[in-house]
């Protein structure tokens, strides 16, 4: 009998678990595989709500975020951590997802020790080493060794193929976000609870329409947040909108959101949620204000357009295909968008039906197929 083929799965912010939890349910009921989950902690309180919610103890938590930890310093830290995990497990193949600094220590780690990477979401560019950064660079480091390359879409892939990737190395797999969007949600349908904690504001803002909004980038902080906090007291001032805003925890976003936007009636600034309620955000919300690369994904899966708050994007799919449109952090530009989605029914409804480019929920067992090839 073949012995079961051993997959180490490291990750460490919570859209790479948000992202990633699908793939090692599929992979822990696999009999083909040994599952094991290393977690890095990068967003230690963020990364643990999803893990509980979808029911997952990492075999190896190396909780390695200290106080105004340099990315230098986290890089290091991981890349030797991580490094003595795999040399003590001593894996078949490490699974890695995305961009952060998590993924790229993790890939090299795997790389000196000679072990295959599979890089979940590869192929992402926005062609600029700074926007966003450092996750560009981070994706390029590791899409230039890993054995098995997950493009989410074709887009994805035949950047990869540009840039001389073995093509059979390369597959388009679709994007496991929206398999977890699917199980939340057939989740919160089975049990309302999970995410009944935004209901007084839904109730608050019963009437109104609701714009959902995240905002976090590093290429952001400073005069980009400050652009976009001025659009969000413009557009506050229209009395047919609710803004709801999870706060992100970094200080160069608290600092400056809850300054300049601390006492709007229709503006709440609540602290981050855990996924299923995220899910129920994207779900009541009329509308997407964000420069996550998640929500790009994650809103056109429930029909909400989603404008991104970014110079570039690495995910030219959902601009192809309009159901996402670049508006930068200028003030002036965000508010015209936001207005003309706001005010022109059929500029809105081009975009919330537009199709989602990203996938059709079943990412994670193709991804798992191809690892046991």
């Amino acid at each position: 009998m073949t012995e079961p083929i051993k997959v180490m799965t490291v990750f460490g912010t919570r859209p790479e678990a948000i992202k990633l939890f699908p793939l090692v349910h599929t992979l822990e009921s696999d009999p083909r595989f040994v599952s094991r989950v290393c977690v890095s902690a990068q967003h230690r309180d963020m990364l643990d709500q999803v893990l509980s919610i979808a029911g997952i103890e990492p075999d190896h938590d190396l909780d390695l975020m200290t106080p105004g930890q340099t990315l230098d310093a986290l890089t290091a830290r991981a890349l030797v951590d991580i490094g003595a995990v795999l040399d003590s497990e001593k894996p078949d193949w490490v699974v890695v997802q995305g961009d952060t600094t998590t993924v790229m220590a993790g890939a090299i780690a795997a790389y000196y020790r000679k072990i295959p990477v599979c890089h979940v979401e590869a192929g992402l560019r926005s062609g600029d080493i700074h926007h966003p950064w450092p996750e560009e660079v981070n994706r390029r480091v590791v899409g230039t060794f890993a054995a098995l390359h997950c493009a989410p879409t074709q887009t994805a892939a035949d950047a990869l193929l540009s840039e001389n990737t073995d093509a059979a190395t390369v597959h388009v797999t679709g994007n496991t976000v929206i398999d977890a969007l699917h199980w939340v949600t057939k989740r919160i349908e089975a049990e309302p609870e999970l995410a009944a904690g935004l209901s007084e504001l839904e109730e608050r803002f019963a009437g109104k329409r609701i714009i959902g909004m995240t905002s976090h980038r590093r290429e952001n902080f400073g005069e980009g947040m400050r652009g976009i906090a001025e659009a969000v007291k413009r557009i506050a001032a229209r009395d047919d909108v609710a803004i709801i805003f999870p706060v992100h925890l970094n200080p160069n976003v608290r600092e400056v959101m809850n300054a300049e936007l601390a006492g709007f009636d229709n503006v709440a600034l609540i602290e981050p949620l855990d996924y299923p309620h995220f899910a129920r955000l994207l779900d009541i919300s009329y509308l997407m204000l964000s420069d996550s690369g998640g929500v790009q994904e994650e809103a056109p899966a429930l029909g909400k357009p989603v404008l991104v708050m970014r110079e570039t994007t690495e995910r030219p799919e959902g601009i192809e295909a309009g159901t996402a449109r670049l508006v930068g952090t200028d003030p002036n530009t965000i508010v015209i968008e936001v207005t003309r989605l706001l005010d022109d029914e059929d500029a809105y409804r081009a975009m919330a039906r537009a199709h989602n480019p990203f996938g059709d929920g079943a990412s994670a067992q193709r991804i798992a197929d191809l690892l046991a090839s």
